[in-house]
């Protein structure tokens, strides 16, 4: 038996519920006009606006520092300063999937 992740899947579940994800992730944020707009926790944020996450595709950025990613699993790595293996299997546990998919 394999314990590959399946970083697909990860992402595909955490899309499905990524309103709940993010509120877990990056509380206090709000949704405003598709997007979870919220402060940065990794730099000296003052206030939302330039930190959003698509609430559609998962894409997120930070148009203040130029950080930015196109899921939930890179978001994850990016918040808690992991390489995206660590990263996918911290969703993979949080979503209750597991370890490994």
């Amino acid at each position: 038996m394999t314990n590959r992740l399946d970083f697909d899947a990860v992402n595909r579940a955490a899309l499905s519920a990524l309103p709940a994800v993010l509120h877990r992730l990056l509380p206090g944020g709000k949704a405003v006009a598709g997007e979870y707009v919220v402060r940065n926790p990794r730099r000296a944020d003052r206030s939302p606006g330039s930190f959003k996450v698509n609430l559609r595709t998962g894409r997120w950025a930070d148009f203040a520092s130029g950080d930015k990613g196109g899921d939930a699993v890179s978001l994850v790595a990016y918040l808690e300063d992991v390489n995206q293996g660590k990263a996918a299997r911290l969703l993979s546990e949080m979503l209750g999937l597991g370890g490994a998919q």
